[in-house]
């Protein structure tokens, strides 16, 4: 598997923000999305024991495949692996690919391309001003959230955040989730 890193911080986004987890961000992505922050040309080839064996080398539970789009690498063994280990796998997927069985916990974040995922647990949508409507019944989502995108502009990442507070005051079921990796300065 391709793996641009393995590392241990706490979850930064959505439902579980603040939570202690082992992210395991793979390298390459079916999308091309501009304000992406994995450098997909620089990965190291890991076999799934090998991979497992640097997860368990720390004491979060939780584990988050991450990427780039990581259903273009797992497979059914890989989460049996993780589970075997002791560990509660989820997934952050753009959901234009079906994923093994077993993940504990699924959050899609749709881009631009058509998602083919039945369901998940949260759907976590980076805002720049789309038509949100398009998400009304594509997924059914326990959890619904709305990120404002960081396009490395003060003045324009302000914008966003504040149509962003905007459209979730205009529509309660959503959430806003905030970037607080950014905001605390963690990997």
């Amino acid at each position: 598997m391709k793996i641009n890193e393995i590392f241990y911080s706490l979850q930064g986004e959505g439902f579980h923000a603040g939570t202690p987890a082992v992210f395991v961000r793979f390298a390459g992505c079916n999308l091309a999305c501009s304000f992406c922050d994995t450098k997909h040309n620089t990965f190291l080839l890991m076999g799934e024991k090998d991979i497992v064996e640097k997860v368990c080398e720390y004491p979060a539970k939780h584990v988050v495949l991450t990427g780039g789009e990581p259903s273009l690498q797992i497979t059914p063994s890989f989460i049996e692996a993780l589970h075997k280990a002791g560990k509660y796998v989820a997934i952050e997927t753009n959901g234009t690919r079906k994923l093994p069985a077993g993940i504990d916990w699924v959050t899609c974040s749709p881009k631009y391309e058509k998602v083919v995922l039945p369901a998940c647990n949260e759907i976590k949508v980076v805002y720049e001003g789309q038509d949100m409507t398009q998400y009304d019944k594509m997924l059914f989502a326990n959890h619904k959230f709305v990120q404002p995108c960081d396009v490395k502009d003060a003045e324009k990442n302000a914008a966003n955040i504040a149509a962003c507070v905007e459209f979730v005051k205009q529509n309660p079921e959503w959430r806003l989730s905030l970037q607080t990796q950014k905001i605390l300065n963690i990997q």
